[in-house]
C-alpha cells in the first residue's frame, strides 16, 4: 500500500506524508505551500472564494479537470492528481490568461477577495469548453460570491473568455501522462497519529476494506463530512476515499432503468438524468453549485440522509431501489425505506451504498419535481416536491408523492397518494388529496420556512402538478421560474 501522497501542484511534484488526513487543501496551500492567492470566506463550499481546479487523466485531450472548493476538500484527495490554483493561470512570462485579461478589461474586480475564486472558476469553464452564453455562465458561476463588484462585469468577462482559444492538447496530454507515473495502482493508506485515509480502488477491495473498519468514515467529495471539521471541529480518525473505485462510478442507461453508481460524481449525473425526466435536469442544475456537483456523488447525498436532500423526494417518487452491500452480500431495498429517521438511515456498519437504480417513467406515466427555495441558484429548499401518478383512460391507477423539508426524512404522502388512487385526476380529487397532505406531514418552522407555510406550499405543488398534466394554463410557466 501507498503511504504518501503524490500529486502535481501546477507543474511541480509533491510528495507527502505524516499529515493529518483532514486536512484541508486550502489549509495546506495557505499554510505549507505559501500559495496565498486561494482565499478562505465561508470555510463550508458556499461563496467560491478558496476555487481550484484539479486534473486527472481521461476524458477529451486525455485530461479531465474539475473545480473544487478547497476549504472542505481533504488534502488526501490529491493523490495522483494535478491541482491547479490562481498562481497557475498566468503564462511563465508572467502574461496574463485570457480569463484574467477579460476580468481587468472589464472591471471585474474591486476589493479582489472574492476575485482568486472567479478567476479558477472561470478558468475551469474555459477549459471544458463552457462558457458559451449568458446563461451558461450564469450557471457557472452560481457557486461565487462577490459583495461589492456586481455580477454584470464577471459575467461578461466570461463570456469574453469563452470566445478565447481554448487549452493546449498536447499539454495537456503531456500532463496526463506525468500523473499516469505517479499511479501505481496501489491502495493509499496514510496513517497520521490515531487518524487513517485509505483509498480503495474496486468494489471488492473497498468492501474488504469497510467490512474491516466498519465504524470508518465513507469520504467522496466531502461537501458534507469537510464541515464536520471546518465548522463542528470533529476529530475524524479512520476515513475510506470511495471516489478511486472507478466500477463505483459507473452509469449504465438499461432498459427498464437508469442505474447510478454509488460514488458516480453529481455532474456526470446530470445528463443522464436530464435525458430521464426534463425536471431532473432542472432539479440538478439548481442542485447546489458547479463546484459541489464535481466533487459530491449520488450515493454519498443518499447516505447522508438529509431531509432537505433535493434528489431523494425525486427519485423515491420515481420508484427508485437503492442497492446495499457488505462484503460479498448485497440486499435491494426501496429507497423510501431506506430513511428510518432523522439521521437513521437502514445502512448496517460496514455496509454502503453500490447503485441506485431509478425506473424509466412509462408511456402512462406522469412525472414532475419542483424546488421552492428563497433564491434560484445554490439555496437549500424549503419544500421540495416531487410527483408521478399513472394513468388509464383518465383514471389514476398508480400514485407516488414525495417530499423533502416536511419531515424529518425524505418521505412519502401516502394518505394523499391514496386519496386520488381510482379517481379521474380532476380538481375535486386533487382537492381531497390536499388535504391529506395534513395527516401525512407536521413540518416544523425554521429559518427557511414556516410550517404554515410549507404545508399551504406542499399544496399548491400538487395542484400544480395537475394543472400542468391536464394542460390548464398557469401563471408562470414553471415552478422552476418562481422560485
Amino acid at each position: 500500500m501507498g503511504d504518501a501522497i503524490r500529486f502535481l501542484l501546477g507543474e511541480d511534484e509533491h510528495e507527502i506524508s505524516g499529515v493529518s488526513p483532514t486536512m484541508t487543501v486550502l489549509e495546506w496551500l495557505r499554510g505549507h505551500a505559501r500559495r496565498r492567492g486561494t482565499k478562505e470566506g465561508c470555510a463550508e463550499g458556499d461563496c467560491g472564494a478558496c476555487t481550484v481546479v484539479l486534473a486527472e487523466p481521461g476524458g477529451a485531450g486525455g485530461l479531465r479537470t474539475w473545480p473544487v472548493n478547497s476549504c472542505i476538500h481533504f488534502i488526501p484527495a490529491l493523490h495522483c492528481r494535478q491541482l491547479l490554483t490562481v498562481e497557475d493561470v498566468a503564462a511563465p512570462d508572467g502574461a496574463l490568461h485570457p480569463v484574467q485579461q477579460a476580468l481587468v478589461d472589464l472591471h471585474g474586480s474591486q476589493c479582489g477577495f472574492c476575485t482568486p475564486g472567479f478567476v479558477m472558476q472561470h478558468y475551469a469553464g474555459w477549459l471544458a469548453g463552457s462558457l458559451t452564453d449568458r446563461a451558461a455562465v450564469k450557471d457557472w458561476l452560481a457557486g461565487n460570491l462577490c459583495r461589492c463588484t456586481g455580477y454584470g462585469p464577471i459575467i461578461e468577462a466570461g463570456l469574453a473568455a469563452g470566445r478565447a482559444d481554448g487549452p493546449d492538447t498536447a499539454r495537456r496530454a503531456a500532463t496526463a501522462r506525468r500523473l499516469d507515473t505517479l499511479d501505481d495502482g496501489r491502495m493509499l493508506d496514510l496513517r497520521h497519529e490515531d487518524q487513517r485515509w485509505l483509498t480503495p480502488r474496486t468494489s471488492d477491495e473497498l468492501a474488504r476494506v469497510y467490512a474491516d473498519n466498519p465504524d470508518a468514515i465513507l469520504v467522496s467529495g466531502a461537501t458534507d463530512v469537510g464541515l464536520w471539521v471546518t465548522k463542528q471541529h470533529r476529530r475524524l480518525t479512520t476515513l475510506i476515499d470511495v471516489t478511486r473505485v472507478s466500477d463505483l462510478a459507473e452509469i449504465r442507461d438499461e432498459e427498464e432503468a437508469l442505474v447510478i453508481g454509488g460514488a458516480a460524481k453529481l455532474a456526470a449525473a446530470h445528463g443522464p438524468l436530464a435525458r430521464l425526466s426534463p425536471d431532473l435536469g432542472e432539479l440538478m442544475r439548481r442542485f447546489a453549485s458547479i463546484q459541489i456537483r464535481s466533487a459530491g456523488t449520488v450515493g454519498g447525498n443518499i447516505a447522508n440522509g438529509s431531509p432537505i436532500g433535493d434528489l431523494a423526494p425525486a427519485l423515491i417518487a420515481l420508484g427508485a431501489q437503492l442497492s446495499l452491500r457488505h462484503g460479498d452480500r448485497e440486499r435491494t431495498i426501496a429507497l423510501e425505506d431506506f430513511f428510518i429517521d432523522y439521521g437513521r438511515q437502514d445502512r448496517a456498519p460496514g455496509e454502503f451504498v453500490a447503485a441506485i437504480s431509478i425506473p424509466r417513467p412509462g408511456a402512462t406515466s406522469r412525472f414532475a419535481c419542483y424546488k421552492l427555495s428563497k433564491r434560484f441558484d445554490q439555496d437549500i429548499s424549503a419544500v421540495m416536491g416531487a410527483f408521478r401518478i399513472d394513468m388509464t383512460e383518465g383514471r389514476v391507477t398508480a400514485a407516488r408523492i414525495a417530499f423533502g423539508g416536511m419531515a424529518a426524512t425524505p418521505k412519502r404522502a401516502c394518505n394523499a397518494e391514496a386519496a386520488l388512487i381510482g379517481t379521474a385526476f380532476q380538481a375535486d380529487a386533487v382537492e381531497r388529496a390536499c388535504a391529506e397532505l395534513a395527516a401525512d406531514f407536521a413540518p416544523i418552522t425554521d429559518m427557511r420556512a414556516s410550517a404554515t407555510y410549507r404545508l399551504e406550499s406542499a399544496a399548491n405543488l400538487l395542484r400544480r402538478f395537475h394543472l400542468e398534466v391536464s394542460g390548464a394554463p398557469t401563471s408562470a410557466t414553471r415552478v422552476w421560474e418562481l422560485a
